[in-house]
Protein backbone atom coordinates (compact mmCIF):
# COMPACT_ATOMS: atom_id res chain seq x y z
CA UNK A 1 0.00 0.00 0.00
CA UNK A 2 1.48 3.38 -0.71
CA UNK A 3 -0.05 6.83 -1.60
CA UNK A 4 2.72 8.95 -3.28
CA UNK A 5 3.98 12.22 -3.82
CA UNK A 6 1.13 13.51 -5.71
CA UNK A 7 -0.68 12.82 -2.23
CA UNK A 8 -4.24 11.79 -4.31
CA UNK A 9 -5.03 8.79 -2.90
CA UNK A 10 -3.78 5.41 -1.93
CA UNK A 11 -2.41 2.53 -4.31
CA UNK A 12 -3.35 -1.06 -2.78
CA UNK A 13 -1.92 -4.34 -4.85
CA UNK A 14 -2.28 -7.71 -3.05
CA UNK A 15 0.62 -9.96 -4.75
CA UNK A 16 0.42 -13.91 -4.21
CA UNK A 17 4.62 -14.78 -3.93
CA UNK A 18 6.14 -18.19 -4.42
CA UNK A 19 10.01 -19.19 -4.44
CA UNK A 20 10.68 -21.94 -6.63
CA UNK A 21 13.87 -22.49 -6.08
CA UNK A 22 15.79 -18.91 -6.82
CA UNK A 23 12.55 -17.80 -9.17
CA UNK A 24 10.53 -15.62 -7.33
CA UNK A 25 6.27 -15.54 -8.71
CA UNK A 26 4.57 -12.99 -8.06
CA UNK A 27 0.71 -12.99 -9.49
CA UNK A 28 -1.22 -9.93 -8.83
CA UNK A 29 -4.25 -11.04 -7.33
CA UNK A 30 -6.19 -7.78 -6.49
CA UNK A 31 -5.59 -3.83 -7.23
CA UNK A 32 -7.28 -0.60 -6.43
CA UNK A 33 -6.77 3.05 -6.07
CA UNK A 34 -9.02 5.03 -3.32
CA UNK A 35 -8.79 8.42 -3.42
CA UNK A 36 -8.31 10.65 -0.12
CA UNK A 37 -11.72 12.28 0.77
CA UNK A 38 -10.90 15.37 -0.35
CA UNK A 39 -11.23 17.66 3.48
CA UNK A 40 -8.33 15.22 4.16
CA UNK A 41 -6.61 15.97 1.00
CA UNK A 42 -6.84 19.55 1.30
CA UNK A 43 -5.26 19.13 5.01
CA UNK A 44 -2.72 17.18 3.80
CA UNK A 45 -1.68 19.85 1.53
CA UNK A 46 -2.41 22.28 3.23
CA UNK A 47 0.26 20.87 5.68
CA UNK A 48 3.17 20.17 3.16
CA UNK A 49 6.32 22.51 3.14
CA UNK A 50 6.88 24.92 2.18
CA UNK A 51 3.95 25.53 4.93
CA UNK A 52 3.92 25.93 8.36
CA UNK A 53 2.50 23.03 10.76
CA UNK A 54 2.06 22.19 13.72
CA UNK A 55 2.37 18.93 15.85
CA UNK A 56 -1.32 18.52 16.34
CA UNK A 57 -1.64 18.19 13.01
CA UNK A 58 0.92 15.94 12.39
CA UNK A 59 -0.35 14.13 14.93
CA UNK A 60 -4.28 14.17 13.63
CA UNK A 61 -3.05 13.62 9.81
CA UNK A 62 -1.11 10.40 10.94
CA UNK A 63 -4.45 8.78 12.68
CA UNK A 64 -6.73 10.01 10.00
CA UNK A 65 -4.75 9.02 7.01
CA UNK A 66 -3.95 5.40 9.03
CA UNK A 67 -7.62 5.32 9.06
CA UNK A 68 -7.91 5.76 5.28
CA UNK A 69 -5.17 3.24 5.17
CA UNK A 70 -6.93 0.41 7.03
CA UNK A 71 -10.26 1.29 5.14
CA UNK A 72 -8.37 0.56 2.14
CA UNK A 73 -6.33 -2.49 3.63
CA UNK A 74 -9.75 -3.97 4.64
CA UNK A 75 -11.07 -3.49 1.50
CA UNK A 76 -8.37 -5.48 -0.36
CA UNK A 77 -8.35 -7.73 1.93
CA UNK A 78 -12.14 -8.62 1.32
CA UNK A 79 -11.66 -8.54 -2.35
CA UNK A 80 -9.07 -10.95 -2.57
CA UNK A 81 -11.03 -13.38 -0.71
CA UNK A 82 -8.90 -13.48 2.53
CA UNK A 83 -5.61 -14.93 3.51
CA UNK A 84 -3.30 -12.17 3.44
CA UNK A 85 0.07 -12.93 5.61
CA UNK A 86 1.19 -9.08 5.15
CA UNK A 87 0.29 -5.66 4.89
CA UNK A 88 2.99 -3.85 3.80
CA UNK A 89 2.14 -0.13 4.07
CA UNK A 90 4.63 2.89 2.94
CA UNK A 91 1.92 5.27 4.20
CA UNK A 92 2.19 8.99 3.14
CA UNK A 93 5.43 10.95 2.72
CA UNK A 94 5.34 14.31 4.52
CA UNK A 95 9.27 15.13 4.99
CA UNK A 96 12.09 13.95 3.19
CA UNK A 97 15.27 15.71 4.34
CA UNK A 98 18.44 16.03 2.01
CA UNK A 99 21.11 18.25 2.70
CA UNK A 100 22.91 18.69 -0.73
CA UNK A 101 23.90 15.09 -1.56
CA UNK A 102 22.73 13.28 2.01
CA UNK A 103 19.36 12.48 3.10
CA UNK A 104 18.94 12.89 6.80
CA UNK A 105 15.87 12.00 7.21
CA UNK A 106 12.06 10.58 5.95
CA UNK A 107 8.91 11.20 7.69
CA UNK A 108 5.91 8.79 6.33
CA UNK A 109 2.51 9.29 8.18
CA UNK A 110 -0.42 6.98 8.11
CA UNK A 111 -0.28 4.72 11.74
CA UNK A 112 0.07 1.57 10.48
CA UNK A 113 -1.47 0.34 13.95
CA UNK A 114 -5.25 0.97 12.46
CA UNK A 115 -4.28 -1.57 9.82
CA UNK A 116 -3.14 -4.01 11.89
CA UNK A 117 -6.50 -3.38 13.99
CA UNK A 118 -8.38 -3.25 11.43
CA UNK A 119 -7.26 -6.69 9.66
CA UNK A 120 -5.91 -8.68 12.18
CA UNK A 121 -2.90 -8.91 9.78
CA UNK A 122 0.71 -7.71 11.11
CA UNK A 123 2.09 -4.59 9.14
CA UNK A 124 5.07 -3.70 8.04
CA UNK A 125 5.32 0.24 7.92
CA UNK A 126 8.56 3.11 8.01
CA UNK A 127 10.43 1.03 5.32
CA UNK A 128 12.81 4.21 4.35
CA UNK A 129 14.74 5.27 7.50
CA UNK A 130 16.86 2.06 7.76
CA UNK A 131 18.47 2.84 4.67
CA UNK A 132 18.76 6.04 5.12
CA UNK A 133 20.21 5.18 8.50
CA UNK A 134 23.19 3.31 6.47
CA UNK A 135 24.22 6.09 4.41
CA UNK A 136 21.78 5.57 1.49
CA UNK A 137 19.16 8.07 0.29
CA UNK A 138 15.63 5.46 1.32
CA UNK A 139 14.67 6.39 -2.40
CA UNK A 140 14.39 5.20 -4.93
CA UNK A 141 13.51 1.64 -3.44
CA UNK A 142 11.38 0.24 -6.09
CA UNK A 143 15.08 -0.32 -7.76
CA UNK A 144 14.91 -3.43 -6.34
CA UNK A 145 11.65 -4.29 -8.22
CA UNK A 146 13.36 -2.99 -11.39
CA UNK A 147 16.53 -4.35 -10.95
CA UNK A 148 15.02 -7.97 -11.42
CA UNK A 149 12.40 -6.70 -14.06
CA UNK A 150 15.51 -5.29 -16.34
CA UNK A 151 17.36 -8.23 -15.99
CA UNK A 152 15.61 -9.80 -19.25
CA UNK A 153 16.84 -6.96 -21.09
CA UNK A 154 19.36 -7.08 -23.28
CA UNK A 155 21.61 -3.47 -23.98
CA UNK A 156 21.30 -0.86 -21.53
CA UNK A 157 17.47 -0.60 -20.12
CA UNK A 158 16.08 1.32 -17.91
CA UNK A 159 12.66 2.00 -15.88
CA UNK A 160 11.22 5.14 -15.23
CA UNK A 161 8.37 5.65 -12.61
CA UNK A 162 6.30 9.13 -12.90
CA UNK A 163 4.94 9.51 -10.01
CA UNK A 164 5.17 12.96 -8.32
CA UNK A 165 8.67 12.44 -8.91
CA UNK A 166 10.43 11.21 -11.51
CA UNK A 167 13.18 8.13 -10.72
CA UNK A 168 15.16 6.22 -12.65
CA UNK A 169 16.71 2.34 -12.49
CA UNK A 170 19.29 1.88 -14.91
CA UNK A 171 21.23 -1.34 -15.28
CA UNK A 172 24.16 -0.75 -17.23
CA UNK A 173 26.27 -3.43 -18.47
CA UNK A 174 29.59 -4.71 -17.08
CA UNK A 175 29.11 -1.69 -14.53
CA UNK A 176 25.88 -2.72 -12.91
CA UNK A 177 22.55 -0.92 -11.09
CA UNK A 178 22.44 2.57 -10.45
CA UNK A 179 19.12 4.69 -9.56
CA UNK A 180 18.23 8.22 -8.59
CA UNK A 181 15.37 10.91 -8.09
CA UNK A 182 15.91 12.97 -11.52
CA UNK A 183 13.08 15.81 -10.52
CA UNK A 184 9.80 16.75 -11.17
CA UNK A 185 7.27 14.11 -13.07
CA UNK A 186 3.54 15.46 -11.74
CA UNK A 187 4.42 17.40 -9.08
CA UNK A 188 4.93 20.91 -9.93
CA UNK A 189 2.43 20.58 -13.18
CA UNK A 190 0.16 19.16 -10.33
CA UNK A 191 0.71 22.34 -8.29
CA UNK A 192 -0.08 24.45 -11.32
CA UNK A 193 -3.40 22.80 -12.22
CA UNK A 194 -4.58 22.63 -8.68
CA UNK A 195 -3.82 26.30 -7.18
CA UNK A 196 -4.96 28.14 -10.42
CA UNK A 197 -8.13 25.64 -10.43
CA UNK A 198 -7.31 24.46 -14.74
CA UNK A 199 -9.23 20.79 -13.94
CA UNK A 200 -11.83 20.20 -11.16
CA UNK A 201 -9.54 16.88 -10.48
CA UNK A 202 -6.48 19.05 -9.54
CA UNK A 203 -4.35 16.79 -12.90
CA UNK A 204 -3.59 17.69 -16.26
CA UNK A 205 -6.19 15.20 -18.20
CA UNK A 206 -4.56 14.00 -20.86
CA UNK A 207 -2.38 16.71 -20.92
CA UNK A 208 -4.99 18.41 -22.43
CA UNK A 209 -3.89 22.21 -20.80
CA UNK A 210 -0.26 21.45 -21.47
CA UNK A 211 -1.43 20.58 -25.52
CA UNK A 212 -3.76 24.24 -25.27
CA UNK A 213 0.03 26.29 -24.39
CA UNK A 214 3.41 27.56 -25.60
CA UNK A 215 6.70 26.53 -24.20
CA UNK A 216 8.15 29.39 -22.70
CA UNK A 217 12.25 29.21 -23.43
CA UNK A 218 13.57 31.49 -21.32
CA UNK A 219 11.69 29.76 -18.54
CA UNK A 220 12.53 26.73 -19.04
CA UNK A 221 16.14 27.41 -18.95
CA UNK A 222 16.46 28.74 -15.95
CA UNK A 223 14.30 25.41 -14.23
CA UNK A 224 16.80 23.36 -15.98
CA UNK A 225 19.41 25.54 -14.73
CA UNK A 226 18.08 24.29 -10.82
CA UNK A 227 21.78 22.46 -9.29
CA UNK A 228 19.54 19.11 -7.83
CA UNK A 229 19.86 18.66 -11.79
CA UNK A 230 23.75 18.76 -11.78
CA UNK A 231 24.22 16.48 -8.62
CA UNK A 232 25.80 13.19 -9.42
CA UNK A 233 23.55 10.12 -8.49
CA UNK A 234 22.83 8.60 -6.09
CA UNK A 235 20.94 11.53 -4.77
CA UNK A 236 16.57 12.09 -4.10
CA UNK A 237 14.30 14.84 -3.73
CA UNK A 238 10.99 15.60 -3.40
CA UNK A 239 7.90 18.02 -2.81
CA UNK A 240 10.06 20.08 -0.31
CA UNK A 241 11.95 21.29 -3.03
CA UNK A 242 9.54 20.98 -6.04
CA UNK A 243 6.41 23.15 -4.85
CA UNK A 244 4.42 25.54 -6.01
CA UNK A 245 6.68 28.70 -4.05
CA UNK A 246 9.45 27.10 -6.18
CA UNK A 247 7.45 27.79 -9.26
CA UNK A 248 6.09 31.05 -8.18
CA UNK A 249 10.08 32.06 -7.24
CA UNK A 250 10.68 31.51 -10.98
CA UNK A 251 7.61 33.53 -12.40
CA UNK A 252 9.10 36.25 -10.40
CA UNK A 253 12.47 36.53 -12.01
CA UNK A 254 11.10 36.76 -15.38
CA UNK A 255 10.43 40.22 -17.08
CA UNK A 256 6.80 38.88 -18.70
CA UNK A 257 3.68 37.29 -17.53
CA UNK A 258 3.28 33.44 -18.37
CA UNK A 259 -0.09 32.44 -19.45
CA UNK A 260 -1.51 29.17 -17.57
CA UNK A 261 -1.68 27.00 -20.27
CA UNK A 262 2.10 28.22 -21.23
CA UNK A 263 3.11 27.75 -17.79
CA UNK A 264 1.93 23.87 -17.22
CA UNK A 265 3.50 23.42 -21.13
CA UNK A 266 6.84 24.56 -19.95
CA UNK A 267 6.54 22.59 -16.95
CA UNK A 268 5.81 19.74 -18.73
CA UNK A 269 8.92 20.13 -20.91
CA UNK A 270 11.00 20.42 -18.03
CA UNK A 271 9.71 16.76 -17.08
CA UNK A 272 10.41 15.96 -20.21
CA UNK A 273 13.84 17.48 -21.02
CA UNK A 274 15.58 16.60 -17.60
CA UNK A 275 14.56 12.81 -17.88
CA UNK A 276 16.02 12.81 -21.42
CA UNK A 277 19.28 14.19 -20.19
CA UNK A 278 19.65 11.82 -18.11
CA UNK A 279 18.55 8.85 -20.30
CA UNK A 280 20.93 9.85 -22.86
CA UNK A 281 23.57 10.41 -20.18
CA UNK A 282 22.87 7.06 -19.07
CA UNK A 283 23.07 5.27 -22.55
CA UNK A 284 19.93 4.07 -22.12
CA UNK A 285 18.72 2.12 -25.06
CA UNK A 286 14.89 1.01 -23.89
CA UNK A 287 12.91 2.67 -21.15
CA UNK A 288 10.29 0.86 -19.41
CA UNK A 289 7.83 3.81 -18.04
CA UNK A 290 4.97 3.44 -15.15
CA UNK A 291 3.51 5.73 -12.97
CA UNK A 292 0.64 8.66 -13.68
CA UNK A 293 2.41 10.05 -16.03
CA UNK A 294 2.15 7.43 -18.29
CA UNK A 295 -1.12 8.06 -18.50
CA UNK A 296 -0.57 11.86 -19.63
CA UNK A 297 -0.31 12.14 -23.73
CA UNK A 298 1.46 15.74 -23.87
CA UNK A 299 4.38 14.25 -21.36
CA UNK A 300 4.74 11.15 -23.33
CA UNK A 301 4.53 12.91 -26.51
CA UNK A 302 7.33 15.18 -25.11
CA UNK A 303 9.64 12.77 -24.00
CA UNK A 304 9.32 10.92 -27.09
CA UNK A 305 10.30 13.40 -29.00
CA UNK A 306 12.93 14.21 -27.20
CA UNK A 307 14.35 10.44 -27.22
CA UNK A 308 13.39 9.69 -30.54
CA UNK A 309 16.08 6.80 -30.83
CA UNK A 310 15.01 5.23 -27.74
CA UNK A 311 12.66 2.75 -27.29
CA UNK A 312 10.24 3.61 -25.07
CA UNK A 313 7.96 1.15 -23.90
CA UNK A 314 5.39 0.91 -20.79
CA UNK A 315 5.75 -1.58 -17.72
CA UNK A 316 2.37 -3.93 -18.32
CA UNK A 317 5.59 -5.68 -21.28
CA UNK A 318 7.02 -6.79 -18.09
CA UNK A 319 3.78 -8.43 -16.23
CA UNK A 320 3.85 -5.01 -14.19
CA UNK A 321 0.84 -2.29 -14.76
CA UNK A 322 1.47 0.79 -15.23
CA UNK A 323 -0.65 2.17 -12.56
CA UNK A 324 0.18 -0.74 -9.79
CA UNK A 325 4.18 -0.91 -10.06
CA UNK A 326 4.94 0.99 -6.98
CA UNK A 327 2.25 -1.13 -4.66
CA UNK A 328 3.70 -4.29 -6.22
CA UNK A 329 7.16 -2.75 -5.72
CA UNK A 330 6.40 -2.41 -1.78
CA UNK A 331 4.74 -5.48 -1.81
CA UNK A 332 7.83 -7.08 -2.69
CA UNK A 333 9.53 -5.10 0.08
CA UNK A 334 7.27 -6.69 2.80
CA UNK A 335 7.79 -10.00 1.32
CA UNK A 336 11.68 -9.64 1.62
CA UNK A 337 11.55 -8.09 4.89
CA UNK A 338 9.12 -10.92 5.87
CA UNK A 339 11.79 -13.72 5.14
CA UNK A 340 14.56 -11.96 6.45
CA UNK A 341 15.80 -10.46 3.33
CA UNK A 342 17.67 -6.91 2.54
CA UNK A 343 15.00 -4.81 0.46
CA UNK A 344 17.17 -2.20 -0.79
CA UNK A 345 19.93 -2.42 -3.23
CA UNK A 346 23.23 -0.29 -2.29
CA UNK A 347 23.82 0.11 -5.53
CA UNK A 348 20.30 2.16 -5.82
CA UNK A 349 20.27 4.51 -3.04
CA UNK A 350 23.92 4.81 -1.74
CA UNK A 351 23.72 2.83 1.35
CA UNK A 352 26.79 0.95 2.65
CA UNK A 353 24.94 -2.08 2.26
CA UNK A 354 21.75 -3.86 2.18
CA UNK A 355 19.27 -3.38 5.38
CA UNK A 356 15.83 -5.65 5.61
CA UNK A 357 13.77 -2.42 6.33
CA UNK A 358 10.64 -1.51 8.21
CA UNK A 359 9.32 -1.92 11.66
CA UNK A 360 6.63 -4.76 12.28
CA UNK A 361 3.04 -4.17 14.26
CA UNK A 362 1.59 -7.24 15.41
CA UNK A 363 -1.80 -8.65 14.08
CA UNK A 364 -4.58 -10.40 16.07
CA UNK A 365 -1.81 -13.20 16.57
CA UNK A 366 1.35 -13.04 18.17
CA UNK A 367 3.89 -12.31 15.64
CA UNK A 368 5.85 -15.58 13.94
CA UNK A 369 7.76 -15.08 11.24
CA UNK A 370 9.22 -17.39 8.91
CA UNK A 371 12.52 -19.25 9.25
CA UNK A 372 14.75 -16.41 7.06
CA UNK A 373 16.43 -17.24 4.04
CA UNK A 374 19.67 -17.09 3.46
CA UNK A 375 20.02 -16.31 -0.54
CA UNK A 376 17.86 -13.51 -2.20
CA UNK A 377 15.73 -14.64 -5.54
CA UNK A 378 17.70 -14.77 -8.63
CA UNK A 379 14.92 -13.53 -10.94
CA UNK A 380 10.87 -12.52 -10.34
CA UNK A 381 8.31 -13.62 -12.66
CA UNK A 382 5.34 -11.45 -12.77
CA UNK A 383 1.89 -11.38 -14.03
CA UNK A 384 -1.93 -10.75 -13.49
CA UNK A 385 -4.11 -13.17 -12.07
CA UNK A 386 -6.43 -14.33 -15.34
CA UNK A 387 -4.58 -13.16 -17.87
CA UNK A 388 -2.01 -14.91 -20.14
CA UNK A 389 1.59 -14.26 -18.28
CA UNK A 390 3.63 -11.29 -20.27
Amino acid sequence: MISGTSHDGIDVAVVDFNLDGDVLTGVLQHSASTPYPTVLRNRLVAALPPAATTFSEVCELDTLIGQAFSDAACSAVEAAGGGVDLVASHGQTVFHWVDGDHALGTLQIGQPAWIAERTGVPVLADVRIRDITAGGHGAPLVSYLDALLLAGFGGTPAALNLGGIANMTVLRPGTGLIAYDIGPANALIDSVVSERGLTEQGYDIDGRVARAGVVNAVLLQRLLADPYFALPPPKSTGKEHFHGAYVARALMQLDSTVAATDLVATLTELTARSIAREVRAQGVDTLVVSGGGWRNPALMDALRAALDDVRVIGSDETGVPTDDKEAMAFALIGWLSWHGLPGALPAGTGASGGRVLGALTPGAAPLLLPTPLSQPPRALDLGVAGRRRL
